[in-house]
């Protein structure tokens, strides 16, 4: 927001206004954030085919867990082990060859996806969870089924079955919760309407959107949502194009402006030709970037595959290990051999296969809900890190519509609210965003509008109307100065303030003062910083003025006033130059530098070229307090990730030495049903731990 102070109020113009209300719009909006307005089957295809290829996957997992599971209640229903663990005897005719058979369906149906695995990650070179489950499942069944056929020992079929069903609901579970993420795509794609209304010569045809083309013009009547990204060729309107860019005030377009696809349109018909359609649409780059961003695995992730690669070397170490102590110790074969198969079963951590998908997922997807488009995991992780902030647009601290924040009376007979009143019949039917702002304070204060009568528009300078006889002047400084009345000393304050005058019957009455107000969260999201020793920096192309008595409102660290956007860079070098780790929020379009260079770059509810490529977490909203809640959320999440790695490797490092048979000399040797259970009861934990973070994100 520039300071208005001695500008020819070009904006006060209304004679280009629409005269009508801005209710509808409104309601529009409200509709598009239940994703309602929209047809889910008009997506773009792009998005669409990842989202059902990740769909078919999940229905496949789920299958895939739900037959395993129904194999794997007779299963332990008729295992020995299982029995005289619980203390009953149930044998069929045939009982081994039932319980072979079962198995080996859950082997290779169940288990197919991580054999699959393991493959790739062998001729990958890097052995990661699919090999450590496959080594696990595989060396379960084929010891199992030589016992079946002669080898002497226990089976441990119960135990490839219900390691196979848990890691099998573990995937489903983080694929699903991934989709859930994409479920906020959806959301956004739905808002794109289904038809768009072609101008062909003289007629006007409603077609779907595959079959727009780009240059063709189309008609967009007022309140309907725009269907594609274009340039206006006839008319000029303002969009409410909050739900795509977080700008909360309608933005005023003419001729030769872009519109985005999806916003709404005001209150007058726009014809519109066609740039983007498609996949090159500004919605559809939003979506390809957050499936990107749950596609690039996370750095905690990884740490989870390289926990998966040494536990593979170490339970085959130890595993080998195991055998050829106890064949030196000469103990029989079988024996020992059983010992070597217990420690790789139990090596195959279940919780470790859930601990990092699990938060990975719930984040991924409940920051989704709120607003966060996560793009780059890492740069998300390393949120908990960030120690300076810098705040590129005045419109994230402050509101960007304005308020009214004085209302001034020069003439004793008026008074402040007749003021009000007055003027408030000229800007009833403008969408202007002073207009709006004066309304607002009208209807705040209860004031009946009265009707005005021969209303005119002065050019760029104000408006003119008879209200109740009297002849009412709303008009920018530029009309006093031309007409040579003198301007109030008092008219202008230290704040960032635009001023209108109200003249009535020729004589100067009084003025309003509007400003962009701050925004009420600011405050909080501020003190949530410094809670956190975060410095919080404002850089803004406003003058020095409005950009100190913002700063200083909040209580920043500092600010930069009058930046030109390469000069962000710059500012952000010389923060990391402290030694800070910085987060640069800004809107994109000219940030994009600056964005790129900050060590995690938010972008906020970015313009048209979406700042993609260089902003690593894109806020929906341009509510500084979702800044708050993303680096908490962040600092939630890696402690979630550390606590789970912490659990599911602290259990290996426990059970796998007893089940080696560490402590055999004082005759205890963790059983294989033993080592079970307490692997089931790792997993449960580290499932209820990853749900735990759906609580921690703040409350909106």
């Amino acid at each position: 927001m520039e300071n208005h102070q001695h500008h020819n109020h070009e904006e006060m113009d209304h004679s280009k206004m629409d005269h009508s209300k801005m209710k509808h719009k409104k309601e529009d909006h409200s509709k598009m954030n239940h994703g309602s307005g929209g047809h889910a089957g008009h997506n773009p295809a792009h998005g669409q085919m990842g989202h059902d290829h990740h769909k078919m996957m999940i229905a496949d997992f789920r299958k895939r867990f739900w037959v395993t599971l129904v194999l794997t209640i007779p299963i332990l229903f008729l295992s020995p082990m299982i029995q005289e663990f619980v203390g009953y005897e149930f044998l069929l005719p045939g009982n081994p060859y039932i319980l072979f058979a079962l198995s080996t369906v859950v082997y290779f149906y169940g288990g197919w996806p991580f054999l699959k695995g393991f493959v790739s990650e062998v001729k990958k070179g890097s052995p990661g969870m699919m090999t450590l489950i496959s080594m696990a499942i595989s060396v379960a069944y084929f010891y199992s089924s030589a016992t079946v056929f002669g080898l002497k020992g226990v089976d441990f079929f119960w135990e490839l079955a219900t390691l196979i069903a848990i890691m099998l609901v573990g995937h489903w579970i983080e694929m699903k919760s991934v989709l859930g993420a994409s479920k906020a795509l959806q959301l956004l794609v739905s808002m794109m309407p289904a038809e768009a209304h072609r101008v062909n010569g003289d007629t006007i045809e409603d077609i779907s959107l595959e079959n727009l083309l780009k240059d063709d013009v189309i008609l967009v009547k007022p309140g309907e949502k725009v269907p594609a990204d274009g340039i206006i060729v006839d008319g000029s309107s303002y969009l409410n194009e909050s739900m795509l860019t977080g700008e909360s005030k309608p933005v005023k377009k003419d001729e030769n402006d872009k519109v985005i696809g999806g916003s709404v349109n005001g209150n007058s018909t726009l014809k519109v030709k066609v740039e983007h359609t498609g996949k090159d649409s500004y919605l559809n780059k939003v979506i390809t970037m957050v499936e990107e961003a749950q596609k690039t695995k996370s750095k905690m992730q990884n740490l989870s595959d390289r926990a998966a690669k040494w536990l593979t070397y170490i339970a085959l170490a130890i595993g080998f290990g195991t055998l050829a102590v106890w064949l030196i110790l000469g103990f029989p074969f079988v024996y020992a051999l059983e010992r070597m198969v217990t420690v790789m079963v139990i090596a195959c951590p279940h919780a470790l296969g859930l601990a990092i998908p699990l938060v990975v997922a719930i984040s991924t997807a409940v920051s989704a809900q709120n607003g966060l488009l996560i793009r780059n995991r890492t740069a998300f992780e390393e949120s908990r890190k960030i120690s300076a902030l810098l705040f590129d647009k005045t419109g994230t601290l402050t509101k960007g519509d304005f308020g009214v924040t004085r209302i001034e009376s020069v003439n004793k007979s008026y008074s402040k609210n007749e003021l009000l009143r007055l003027s408030s019949a000229l800007e009833q039917s403008s969408e202007h965003p002073i207009a709006v702002g004066i309304i607002k304070k009208v209807k705040e204060n209860n004031i009946i509008i009265p009707n005005p009568e021969n209303f005119k528009a002065i050019t760029g300078k104000g408006v003119e109307a008879n209200v109740e006889g009297k002849d009412i002047k709303v008009v920018s400084p530029g009309y006093l100065r031309d007409e040579k009345i003198e301007i109030p000393k008092d008219a202008y304050s230290d704040a960032a303030e635009t001023v209108v005058f109200i003249l009535i019957d020729g004589k100067l009455a009084g003025y309003i003062a509007l400003a962009d107000e701050i925004r009420p969260e600011s405050a909080e999201a501020i003190k949530v910083f410094k809670k956190n020793d975060i410095k919080v920096y404002m850089a803004t192309g406003d003058n020095e003025k409005t950009a100190k008595a913002v700063s200083e409102k909040l209580g920043l660290d500092g600010y930069y006033a009058e930046v030109l956007p390469h000069q962000k860079v710059e500012i952000v070098e010389e923060l990391q130059a402290k030694d800070e780790f910085v987060a640069m929020t800004g809107d994109g379009v000219n940030d994009a530098p600056a964005l790129a260079k900050a060590n995690v770059g938010i972008a906020v509810g970015s313009g048209t070229d979406v700042a993609a490529e260089t902003a690593d977490i894109i806020l929906v909203n341009s509510n500084p307090k979702d800044i708050a809640n993303l680096i908490l959320f962040g600092k939630a999440t890696y402690n979630k990730m550390i606590q789970n790695l912490v659990w599911a490797t602290g259990y290996n490092v426990v059970a796998i030495p007893l089940a080696a048979g560490v402590l055999y000399s004082s005759g205890f040797v963790l059983g294989p049903a033993v080592g079970a259970v307490f692997m089931s009861l790792s997993t449960i934990i580290v499932a209820i731990n990853a749900q735990l973070l759906k609580r921690k994100i703040g409350s909106k």
